[in-house]
């Protein structure tokens, strides 16, 4: 079994909004989020992105419960 990265988004169209719902949250935990490449953050700092995100995303889903 190969362990390869599947991180690719399946509609296309929804890239720009992802980038932006990524932003939203990084500024919401005052992460420097920059456009391209972020390999100098922290793993501290790149998980608090990614955990404000599901988050948001896991908030969402109840709402609309």
């Amino acid at each position: 079994m190969s362990s390869k990265n599947n991180s690719k988004i399946n509609v296309p169209e929804a890239r720009a909004a992802m980038d932006k719902f990524k932003m939203e949250a990084a500024a919401e935990v005052g992460v420097n989020l920059k456009q391209g490449y972020n390999g100098d953050l922290s793993s501290r700092e790149a998980g608090s992105v990614g955990g404000q995100m599901v988050k948001k995303m896991i908030e969402s889903y109840e709402k609309n419960l």
